[in-house]
């Protein structure tokens, strides 16, 4: 499996992997919470004009998406140790960057899920985000350029690779 291919799952360490498969479980078994909380507001009367509902209904959607969210990650997480070494750019390494339009700026983060960041105090980017996206399968002293979301293009080189230690 290529670097790039690697970059399309989502590497999670155990720990937030199983902390994240808590959670969709404690989601799940909250389904028939929610349903009865429905049932209940909807007991009360008039639809239109039952705010209970409304919220109740709002909730199980928000819970339902979560749901959907953590399923499709888990599908395709990778769970495991970080790399040892890095040469190259890829999930589960720790990338400093330099910003070429102001060398003195630089920015040190964890590629890897979103998920993940409550487990470090490192910034996560995922392979996904622009940045992330741009400097994959890079090595040190490479120059890339990504587009930001405001459509500005930004240069940057990848100054420092190192595992993640976790």
């Amino acid at each position: 499996m290529s670097t790039t291919d690697e970059a399309r799952a989502t590497w999670l360490t155990q720990e937030a992997f199983d902390r994240l498969k808590a959670e969709l479980e404690e989601l799940k078994n909250n389904r028939t919470v929610i349903a009865a909380e429905i049932n209940a507001r909807r007991e009360e009367g008039d639809l239109k004009e039952n705010g209970g509902y409304h919220a109740a209904k709002e909730e199980q959607g928000k819970q339902e998406g979560r749901i959907r969210q953590l399923e499709d990650l888990l599908r395709s997480a990778r769970v495991g140790e970080a790399p040892t070494t890095a040469t190259v750019v890829a999930l589960g390494t720790v990338i400093t960057v330099h910003f070429d339009d102001d060398p003195d700026d630089a920015e040190t983060f964890l590629l890897g899920s979103r998920e993940i960041s409550s487990t470090t105090d490192l910034t996560v980017y995922s392979p996904e985000s622009a940045l992330g996206a741009a400097i994959l399968d890079h090595k040190p002293g490479d120059k890339v350029s990504y587009e930001a979301p405001n459509g500005r293009t930004i240069n940057v080189t990848v100054a420092k690779l190192e595992p993640f230690a976790g």
